[in-house]
């Protein structure tokens, strides 16, 4: 392949240079027409060969160009986050009379970009993606010829349309909650040290805001890292921090996972909740009610998310400039969705007899 095309998809316009010929020209290679000479078709059939290009087929057999379906890459669907997203991005594209073809992205780097340029590139009219390992160094390679969408704060570019949620001013309403319930030692479960771009960094720095602007101390010993946000993670983390002698009366969580992980730990520690401990999570899933004791969490506003990215990609799709409400910048639309919080007493406040 020749350099510098590596990681991005190869275009009918990049065989057309190689070989020297025009647009038209390798269109007739590939689509088979029979006036072409040998000569040309043999140098262009070698730039296709040098360069790796593949045919568009689902484009090239339909009137319009057009697949009516959307590609979608998140990193795992087996996190109830993503699983809503999932779910709130198919809905929202039957409304548009649109399919959603799914892959899970949440490999490598490697994994993301290979999707980026890969088959279900060409199969779909855009794509909607939630990275996880692509950053901003990466912008040279990601370089793609048809409408992309990017959801969260990993890959904070302004040559994309891109769909965030209030990291930072959810967990600092949350983190407010827990001081206005009384809390005056919150210690925050997610940290990941060394993070710049992403959730992680915006939520610590939601948390910091809202301990500075009660006036309140932050102690370094209270952000407890959690390098996945699952259960097993916020186990884990409960245990290092009573181990170390830090004792807080308030827990703020990055995820509801983490958070389920911290109650179970508190409960065989026997720590109650709320009574000694107030725990407050993030991403409201379904399953946050259902914890016991039940799970106070910021609800980041995913049918939003999910509405606002297939609105942008049809948008985009059908060549319209895209109307919504948002930050334009270099004609690209940065969207947050308002984030909400969602009280339930039982791990804030002793339910009255």
């Amino acid at each position: 392949m020749a350099h510098g095309m590596a990681h991005r998809r190869v275009t009918m316009n990049d065989v057309a240079k190689l070989a020297g010929v025009s647009l038209k020209t390798v269109s007739n290679v590939v689509n088979g027409y029979e006036f072409v000479r040998e000569s040309t078709r043999r140098k262009v059939l070698e730039a296709i060969d040098e360069l790796g290009y593949s045919v568009n087929v689902t484009a090239k057999s339909l009137r319009q160009g057009r697949s009516d379906i959307i590609g979608l890459c998140i990193p795992d669907p087996q996190v109830p986050y993503f699983a809503r997203l999932l779910s709130s991005v198919t809905e929202e594209a039957h409304l548009r009379g649109r399919q959603v073809m799914f892959s899970p992205s949440g490999v490598s780097r490697q994994h993301e970009l290979d999707l980026l340029h890969g088959p279900l590139s060409s199969l779909a009219d855009g794509m909607i993606m939630s990275p996880l390992h692509l950053s901003v160094e990466d912008e040279p390679v990601i370089d793609v010829d048809y409408p992309l969408v990017i959801i969260g704060d990993q890959l904070p570019l302004t040559s994309f349309d891109r769909v965030t949620t209030e990291n930072r001013i959810g967990i600092y309403n949350a983190t407010t909650r827990l001081i206005e319930h009384g809390c005056r030692r919150i210690a925050i479960i997610g940290v990941h040290d060394g993070q710049t771009a992403g959730a992680a960094p915006l939520r610590l720095t939601g948390y910091r805001q809202a301990l500075r602007d009660a006036g309140l101390p932050n102690d370094p010993a209270l952000e407890i890292p959690a390098a996945m946000w699952h259960q097993p993670g916020g186990e884990e983390a409960v245990r290092r921090m009573l181990a170390a002698g830090l004792n807080p009366d308030g827990i703020v969580c990055m995820s509801d996972l983490l958070a389920a992980g911290v109650l179970q730990e508190l409960r065989r520690q026997s720590i109650r909740v709320p009574q000694d401990v107030r725990v407050f999570g993030f991403d409201d899933s379904v399953d946050s009610q259902y914890l016991y004791p039940s799970l106070s969490s910021v609800n980041p506003n995913l049918r939003e998310v999910a509405r606002t990215a297939v609105e942008l990609i049809c948008d985009r799709i059908e060549g319209q400039s895209p109307t919504l409400a948002g930050v334009t910048v270099h004609g690209r639309v940065q969207f947050t969705a308002p984030s909400t919080i969602r009280e339930r007493e039982s791990s804030l406040t002793e339910a009255a007899d």
